[in-house]
């Protein structure tokens, strides 16, 4: 279990303005800013949950995995992940984790990816049965095969993640940190590492948190979400729980012969143009039937496709909800 209580993070960020004699200036006097990436937050996680944890750029993810991995130590607070202190007991704690960071790789870069793999296995210490039977398994779910043999500066950044995924499953972790998992991954790549995760999930109660901007990963693998925004906690509650707060309007697409048609107070144009409209409606004010029905008696409709507020949408509004 993941308990994090009134946790607390600043750092001290040098600033100075542009230019050459400014930036002379700055070698002998320093201008500093307190940034508070992480402000008072706390939430728990039981095991085996998968937790999607978004929020904009800046608002204190990263911080905060990194904080729960031991890399980083709080100001102050609680982070206690299965009876341990992260940044206190470091060696016992890497051995029950897994990380990803999209932008961090954990291969070497001029080695093959299977040199590395063994790299990984020595410094966690796997027996050898173990590791050669996960490999098998991970080379088979994220069809590594083809590429085991190349240097990871050779791979494309689609094959690199796919192996950045397996080095940090090479020793079992109980708890799988996800940042930006699938980053750089084809459409058939991306759907792999899902349907890999939710395996890993259901078949080894593999706790996940997952940090990323892309909102078809959180569908497809959490049921709950953590909205971070300026280093605080705004939302805790389920994805279905987010869609009934903000999805009651309804998007409609319109294709029609004929003038634009003049649309009621209550159908707001999200987008236009000759012969065809994108408008959206709150059917606790007014019906689709009867925004249907508002619009055909003016022009002759040649195809309608109504649909609910996107994912993305909604998290969009919750952003602008929160001043984030």
């Amino acid at each position: 279990m993941i308990v994090v209580e009134h946790i607390c993070k600043t750092f001290r960020v040098a600033k100075r303005k542009p230019g050459f004699g400014q930036a002379v200036r700055a070698l002998f006097s320093r201008e500093y800013e307190t940034v508070h990436a992480l402000d008072n937050i706390s939430f728990t996680i039981k095991d085996g949950e998968m937790v999607g944890y978004i929020g904009p750029n800046g608002a204190g993810k990263s911080t905060t995995i990194k904080i729960m991995c031991g890399v980083l130590t709080p100001d102050s607070g609680i982070c206690d992940i299965d009876g341990r202190i992260p940044w206190k007991d470091r060696i016992p704690h890497v051995r029950d984790i897994g990380v990803v960071f999209g932008q961090r790789s954990q291969l070497w870069w001029d080695v093959p990816v299977i040199d590395s793999f063994e790299l990984i296995r020595d410094i966690y210490r796997v027996e050898y049965g173990e590791y050669k039977q996960t490999l098998d398994e991970l080379v088979t779910l994220l069809d590594l095969s083809e590429i085991l043999k190349t240097p990871t500066r050779s791979l494309s950044l689609g094959q690199r993640m796919r192996c950045e995924i397996a080095a940090s499953l090479l020793h079992n972790p109980k708890t799988l940190f996800l940042d930006e998992p699938t980053i750089g991954l084809d459409a058939v790549s991306k759907i792999a590492v899902r349907g890999f995760i939710k395996k890993l999930n259901a078949e080894r109660g593999t706790t996940v948190i997952l940090t990323t901007h892309d909102m078809q990963d959180i569908e497809a693998l959490t049921e709950r979400i953590l909205l971070i925004g300026k280093g605080r906690i705004l939302l805790d509650g389920s994805l279905e729980e987010l869609k009934q707060r903000s999805s009651r309007r309804k998007k409609m697409i319109i294709e029609y012969n004929g003038n634009r048609p003049v649309l009621s107070d209550n159908i707001a144009i999200i987008a236009q143009k000759e012969g065809r409209i994108v408008v959206e409606t709150d059917p606790a004010v007014l019906s689709v039937s009867d925004a249907i029905a508002s619009i055909s008696a003016q022009v002759d409709v040649l195809d309608i496709s109504v649909s609910g507020i996107s994912s993305e949408e909604i998290v969009a509004a919750l952003y602008k909800e929160f001043q984030i």
